[in-house]
């Protein structure tokens, strides 16, 4: 069995790995909505277009897929 410090290390690292993702996630995400040519934002909520909500949706699980592979090893 683990000890409590090895367990308390573990969970701190797992949370900063979380945590890291998660900021590189938001990151990768406003960096596409800035180099595209319109708000999606916009156009996905309050224009209600399906296609943009589906390629943002799309971005963002591809990112995701990447960075926990970068994280993993």
């Amino acid at each position: 069995m683990l000890e409590a410090t090895s367990q308390t290390s573990i969970l701190l690292l797992t949370i900063l790995y979380a945590i890291l993702g998660l900021a590189l996630l938001i990151l990768g995400y406003w960096i596409v909505d800035r180099f595209t040519p319109t708000d999606a934002q916009k156009k996905i909520f309050e224009e209600g277009n399906v296609a943009v909500a589906i390629l943002m949706g799309s971005f963002v699980l591809g990112l995701a897929l990447v960075i926990a592979a970068a994280m993993t090893g």
